[in-house]
């Protein structure tokens, strides 16, 4: 058979010669046949292990019809929002709709529904009351259990519940998918299903659930946040998939959700067999005529080269998801990726990326973690790197050396992100020399998110001192090579811990640097974080310690505008900011200051007390007094 997409209609099923599909595939996502995209990775998985699979892709919620294009699949639905949840991808950290979706063709915003995983399956539900439907994808893996939603300011039940699905596929999904599909092709009913890994499920007794910790149930978790933020730090110390324990969330007497461990880790041969299946690396050419799918751009010429991360920062969900054990590809598979699409027309010389959650992690953090796991209770990376860490970025380094003799290449970008303190804990100096090199045009993109090491210290971030060191040693390296390049820091505002003196202190830092960021991102609570965790709680679940939160919106519009106090419409903000924390000697004319006073402010005398300095008055010169006549004439 020629390399070809999966069947989007009935006509093209039948011209495969199926009279039904064994899986039907529904994703919020227009159908994109690239390994960066979770539906691609799955369906051609499963077709290449003998399934016939079919795509539909954003079907219309308010119509049922939409869901039958292809009939009752022979073994189930599998669902997904797609690549992203689809709160997040409708909406900004304000609770704005946003007005493009990168994701559906001509980034036309709309074509698929808040709580899109629920609601998709309420409408298969609709028509087929049997079919067994498993669901997957970020948004189905980070709300597997009861866990807070943002967007609607409540503590929502399993999705698992919602839904009305059978089975939930939570993670990457490729050993728990290939399983399900076994058992479904054995005659096994899906409601028996409740023993594989990397799979949440509902049953109504726990006769025979074995080995498993009990969590609070969904009724104490309304009652108290403490409990929820107990219940979380469990799930969150049980998600290494060779120590973590079963799971078990009581909803009644009758009803308990059940989270078996998380899939093993893919060793690099299975890794390799998933990205070289015969992905179209594009989107269906159905969609040409609206403009195509803007998510493509960024992905169609960028490798990934690894999966996980042992960074572990709090606002990440990560951990949750992909774990934090680095899966690696191989050099040929990756090399071999990469000679498919250097000869592409639209190729102009620039591989945009080589990396995955964090660039430079191309190894476990340690020999421990592929016999043993993870640990439970330590960080890898904070506060301090851990002694039996293996930093060493050799491994990396000759993979980028191999990309740039490819021909055609003209530049290999990293921008899928280097973690700094990991780099400056290499003794070792060629990877940054080269980093800075061959693989920088410009500007490095680097995530520091904040300054303070209180707020850094919540966030799970090294100590701002790290950072400071990394920008030296960057300004050495670029110094010492005779290139003028620059660093772009991320940062964030209002995240748990940060008050306004935490927030001034990153004014002022960015003030003494002569640097303001075009962009900023405000703390965005995304389900299954320890930093939701705390937003939710007002406690952190690792110490069950209170901890500051800036909710209210105001608020958190000034921190925001201070780390932007240059820019004009923040003024206001920024005034009152200061003068709720006490600093008004940040106001003035002195070079310390972040803004001058208001036209006609004079405050009540003169220095820090009260508002900075008084604006100098300019000498009454001959040629000041002429300037004036001429400007009145």
């Amino acid at each position: 058979m020629n390399q070809e997409f999966l069947p989007i209609c009935k006509e093209e099923m039948k011209e495969r010669g199926w009279e039904r599909p064994d899986f039907v595939y529904v994703s919020g996502d227009a159908y994109v046949d690239h390994p960066s995209f979770g539906h691609a990775i799955i369906t051609r998985l499963l077709e290449a292990n003998g399934y016939k699979v079919a795509m539909i892709a954003q079907p219309d919620w308010k119509n049922k019809e939409s869901i039958m294009e292809f009939g009752e699949p022979r073994l189930g639905f599998l669902v997904s929002a797609g690549n992203m949840d689809s709160m997040v991808n409708h909406y900004s950290v304000s609770k704005k709709r946003r007005k493009t979706d990168a994701y559906t063709p001509g980034g036309l915003m709309g074509k698929r529904p808040d709580y899109a995983t629920v609601v998709y399956c309420n409408l298969i539900r609709q028509v087929y009351k049997k079919t067994p439907v498993i669901i997957g994808g970020i948004e189905a893996s980070l709300r597997r259990l009861a866990h807070y939603d943002y967007w609607s300011d409540k503590l929502k039940r399993s999705i698992l519940l919602d839904s009305g699905a059978d089975l939930l596929s939570y993670g990457m999904g490729e050993r728990s998918i290939l399983e399900i599909a076994e058992a479904l092709d054995a005659g096994i009913d899906v409601k028996d299903i409740t023993y594989i890994d990397g799979t949440v499920c509902k049953v109504k007794s726990l006769d025979n659930v074995y080995d498993a910790l009990v969590l609070e149930s969904y009724d104490d978790l309304k009652k108290d946040k403490k409990n929820y933020a107990k219940s979380f730090y469990t799930q969150y110390c049980n998600t290494d998939p060779f120590q973590a324990k079963r799971l078990v969330e009581p909803y009644s007497d009758h009803l308990f959700v059940v989270q078996n461990p998380p899939s093993k880790p893919l060793d690099q041969t299975e890794m390799d067999r998933v990205y070289s299946l015969p992905y179209m690396r594009t989107y269906h050419p159905s969609y040409e005529k609206d403009g195509g799918v803007p998510a493509i751009q960024e992905v169609k010429f960028s490798l990934i080269s690894n999966r996980g991360c042992f960074g572990s920062c709090s606002f990440c969900a990560l951990t949750f998801h992909q774990g934090r054990i680095i899966q690696t590809r191989s050099h040929e598979s990756l090399l071999s990726e990469a000679r498919k699409f250097i000869w592409d027309e639209d190729f102009k010389g620039y591989i945009h990326d080589v990396g995955g959650p964090t660039a430079n992690f191309r190894a476990p953090a340690c020999k421990k973690q592929l016999v043993h796991g993870a640990c439970k209770n330590r960080q890898c990376l904070f506060p301090t790197p851990c002694k039996n860490m293996d930093v060493d970025h050799k491994d990396y380094l000759d993979l980028l050396r191999k990309l740039r003799e490819l021909p055609n290449v003209k530049k290999v970008f990293i921008r899928s992100g280097i973690r700094f303190d990991y780099l400056m804990a290499d003794k070792d100096v060629t990877f940054f020399r080269e980093l800075c090199e061959y693989h920088v045009s410009g500007q490095l993109k680097v995530a520091p998110e904040h300054v303070s090491d209180a707020v850094l210290a919540r966030m799970g971030k090294p100590k701002n001192s790290v950072y400071r060191a990394f920008t030296q040693k960057y300004k050495k390296i670029n110094e010492q090579i005779g290139k003028k390049q620059f660093l772009v820091p991320y940062l964030m505002s209002s995240h748990p811990g940060s008050t306004l003196k935490e927030a001034i202190e990153l004014a002022e830092y960015l003030r003494d640097l002569g640097y303001m960021p075009e962009q900023v991102q405000d703390f965005y609570p995304t389900p299954s974080t320890i930093s939701t965790c705390m937003y939710y709680t007002g406690l952190d679940p690792r110490d069950m310690k209170p901890v500051y939160v800036p909710v209210n919106p105001h608020e958190k519009a000034m921190q925001r505008a201070l780390i932007q106090y240059r820019n004009p419409k923040n003024y206001d903000l920024v005034l009152e900011a200061l003068e709720k924390a006490g600093r008004m000697d940040l106001v003035g004319y002195d070079k310390k200051c972040l803004i001058r006073p208001k036209k006609g402010y004079t405050g009540q005398g003169k220095g820090k007390e009260t508002g900075g300095r008084e604006k100098p008055k300019k000498k009454k010169t001959i040629r000041n007094v002429h300037k004036k006549k001429a400007r009145t004439r």
